[in-house]
């Protein structure tokens, strides 16, 4: 059985590259966390999987949920991704809020990742920009 993933909207990232940014800025004891009001209900079928991140109406990229915690100031909910930011062949998805369920089914793979295709052969500047058009 296949973990199951989520997708959220990465609020005031404008590129792929603004996200990065952020999420090597919150970098923090081996992992990202991030903070939501509410655990969601299929939390235990999360971990493992990933959040995918929707910049401009485009998934783009995606990390692995390690966990979920809550903090006991404020009993908010802590979800912890892994640091690596994999960037994805960037496919269209309206924006929403909080969060949405994604099976492995519906979500786009990985640019670098899976059979041979030749993306291998673009340059990697040509590859980054194309998957940012939602192009490939």
């Amino acid at each position: 059985m296949s973990s199951l993933n989520i997708s959220k909207v990465a609020v005031g990232c404008a590129s792929y590259d603004a996200l990065e940014k952020r999420q090597l800025s919150r970098l923090t004891e081996g992992c990202v966390p991030i903070v939501t009001r509410f655990k969601p209900k299929r939390a235990d079928e999360l971990i493992g999987g990933s959040i995918y991140w929707i910049v401009k109406h485009r998934l783009v990229a995606r990390q692995a949920i390690l966990g979920f915690e809550e903090r006991a100031e404020d009993k908010r909910i802590v979800i912890r991704l892994s640091p690596d930011l994999i960037q994805l062949r960037a496919r269209p998805k309206r924006a929403h809020q909080g969060w949405r369920y994604l099976t492995a089914e519906d979500a786009p793979p990985d640019l670098n990742g899976g059979e041979d295709d030749g993306m291998a052969a673009l340059p990697p500047g040509l590859a980054v920009k194309l998957a940012s058009l939602a192009l490939i």
